[in-house]
């Protein structure tokens, strides 16, 4: 078994090494491959365990040509052979959530009480939340932290991603067939797939200039 040390170096250098790539090579992606990494990106945690967030696996040509005119005809969704959309779930705490305290007390990771208060707890929480409009902003921060276990997971299986900002909301509900639900919000567009070119690291600022010692602007 690896030592955390190895574990530790193995992640440090697989963050370092990603790139956001634009072009990609038309080469599929095993089924298998993309199935566990879906699978690893839904391991992210979420606000009360409700994961309220989903994965759209679109690799079928009429949907990347869709995802393409989303985007404005960014490169993309036309190259990769995947996009993965991102779906935040604003409602997700109104739905039967009841498999999540069953599971969580089967695997003894929550207590028989605890599972009991959780839903009401999450109700509770999660209408304060709407009462002061935060409900989409809260389901799109488990969606995207999803998305960043994706990403890792992709690079050290030795693929590329690129996570996408610039696209019509609208248009990309509209692709997914989800145009008619307020209730999901599209986080983030991310292709997935073998790259095609190389891109050298753009740098970043100098940590002391953006990490600071327990209130913001004093230099740790």
């Amino acid at each position: 078994m690896p030592s955390p040390t190895t574990d530790r170096a193995t992640v440090s250098r697989i963050i370092r090494a990603r790139r956001s790539i634009r072009h990609y090579r038309a080469d599929p992606v095993p089924a298998d491959l993309l199935h566990e990494l879906v699978e690893l990106a839904l391991e992210a945690p979420s606000s009360f365990n409700l994961q309220a967030r989903s994965v759209v696996i679109v690799s079928g040509e009429q949907g990347r040509k869709a995802l393409t005119e989303a985007t404005g005809g960014q490169p993309h969704p036309q190259e990769a052979p995947v996009m993965l959309v991102f779906v935040a779930e604003s409602g997700a705490w109104r739905e039967d959530r009841a498999d999540v305290w069953e599971t969580a007390t089967r695997l003894g990771a929550w207590s028989p009480r605890f599972a009991a208060f959780s839903p009401q707890d999450a109700r509770l929480f999660h209408e304060d939340l709407h009462g002061r409009g935060l409900g989409r902003e809260y389901a799109v921060k488990d969606a995207m932290i999803a998305a960043s276990f994706l990403m890792i997971a992709a690079e050290a299986a030795g693929l590329a991603t690129s996570p996408m900002n610039g696209w019509d909301e609208t248009e990309v509900k509209r692709a997914i067939g989800v145009a008619d639900r307020d209730d999901l919000h599209i986080a983030l567009l991310m292709p997935l797939g073998y790259p095609a070119e190389t891109r050298r690291h753009p740098g970043r600022r100098d940590p002391s200039l953006t990490r600071f010692a327990e209130t913001y602007g004093v230099r740790s």
